[in-house]
């Protein structure tokens, strides 16, 4: 979702002449000022239209194979328990539980289940719920681009104003998309109230090291800033890389919110399950913007989440290698078809260059690519604050069954000819 830059419009005076019966006049003042920044969701319009035409939707993050059969065993059994009112409003005791024992086994982070996690629907809702509850009219966020697309609008419905830091890409295939120290510094001052992380990142595939981490929790310390961090694919990793949680370095238990959900690691995108992890007074803060936004999580679902944080380590073991799997053999098509491929250390995106192509730019590649090939994509715009910066870009999704990505390779050759 690009974000249009801020105009200062004139409000229209208010037309109090009175509507006729039957007339549906909507004048423009009815309307916030907040929504003239957005567009509308560009992953989930090429969803739209993969499914217009017919195309391999290899655009929106989601699987198109089955969930792992014990979580939906569980979850069925919540609903025949009658597990299907309300549950408590920031969470089933069960599921924060097996959070905090998730956090301390893979992260090393001691966490109370009672004063520190609240569960929400999905990990969107837990990203808006933090910045509503910690952002003030004039506070700024500082945000890596490109990013996922809720984080801006997330930031400016929030009151503040989103400070963007770029990461630039590889040279080539085997490299790291890496941001300039001096620009990241230059983002924070008094004005500074919190920086959104999100690695394994989307739609990069970048892990921030032990040093880049480092560094950001030595300007947090600084500027008493506030790490929010989206770790949602933290066990989607490859090539021996490591996930390092913000919140295990040094110094930043008490000034991180950790974000995560059920949504990647157990293939349920539409179960809507996610939670924020950060310290007692701020998850109170966080569960009063929770209990009026949505009240409370799906309940037999959240049940059935506290059987996947049990599975055994092999399951994640098996869900990376997999999806390391899918990685190289998407790779392979791409590269084949023409594409310059970002090779992703973690997340199950690909980001590529289009230039090779000689389109204007990305959107009326993606364009092209969905109508005329039959594969549907994300223009790198969409990550952007300004879309001219991912105008020679485009972002696959490869948490798909090997035949969805046989078919897309197939119609991808047909860009070589």
């Amino acid at each position: 979702m690009a974000i249009r830059p801020a105009t200062k419009q004139k409000r229209p005076a208010p037309n109090t002449r009175p509507l006729r019966p039957g007339s549906s006049r909507a004048p423009k003042h009815f309307l916030s000022d907040k929504v003239s920044h957005f567009t509308e969701s560009v992953i989930r319009d090429m969803t739209r239209q993969a499914m217009l035409y017919g195309a391999v939707n290899l655009a929106q993050g989601f699987p198109d194979f089955s969930a792992p059969a014990e979580i939906k065993e569980a979850a069925k059994q919540a609903v025949a328990a009658d597990i299907n009112q309300y549950a408590i409003t920031w969470g089933a005791k069960s599921l924060r539980n097996a959070i905090a024992r998730q956090m301390e086994i893979w992260q090393g982070i001691p966490v109370d289940p009672e004063k520190e996690v609240t569960v929400c629907c999905g990990a969107t809702e837990a990203m808006i719920s933090t910045l509503l509850a910690i952002c003030n009219a004039g506070d700024e966020v500082v945000i890596f681009e490109p990013f996922y697309e809720n984080y801006g609008p997330d930031s400016i419905l929030s009151g503040a104003r989103p400070k963007f830091v770029k990461l630039r890409p590889p040279k080539d295939e085997s490299g790291e998309w890496t941001f300039d120290e001096k620009e990241l510094r230059r983002a924070f001052d008094k004005h500074t109230k919190a920086i959104i992380l999100n690695t394994p990142n989307n739609p990069t595939g970048k892990v921030f090291s032990r040093a880049e981490l480092e560094l950001i929790r030595d300007l947090c310390l600084k500027y008493d800033v506030l790490a929010i961090t989206d770790e949602i694919y933290e066990h989607i990793l490859y090539d021996g890389t490591q996930h390092i949680s913000v919140a295990s370095l040094d110094g930043m238990r008490d000034r991180t919110v950790t974000i995560n959900g059920m949504s990647k690691t157990y293939s349920v995108t539409g179960w809507r399950v996610g939670w924020a992890v950060a310290p007692e007074r701020i998850t109170n803060a966080i569960r009063k913007v929770h209990d009026f936004l949505t009240v409370g999580a799906p309940a037999p679902l959240q049940e059935a989440g506290a059987a996947a944080l049990s599975l055994p380590p092999a399951y994640y073991e098996k869900l990376a290698d997999g999806y390391r799997v899918r990685r190289d053999h998407l790779m392979r098509a791409l590269s084949s078809a023409g594409f310059q491929c970002f090779r992703p250390r973690g997340a199950y995106y690909v980001m590529t260059d289009i230039s090779v192509f000689g389109f204007k730019d990305d959107v009326s590649f993606a364009k092209y690519l969905v109508q005329e090939i039959g594969v549907a994509c994300v223009p790198g715009s969409s990550f952007y604050r300004d879309p001219r910066d991912g105008a020679k870009q485009v972002r696959f999704a490869f948490c798909k069954k090997p035949e969805t990505l046989d078919e897309a390779a197939r119609r991808l050759s047909k860009l070589g000819k």
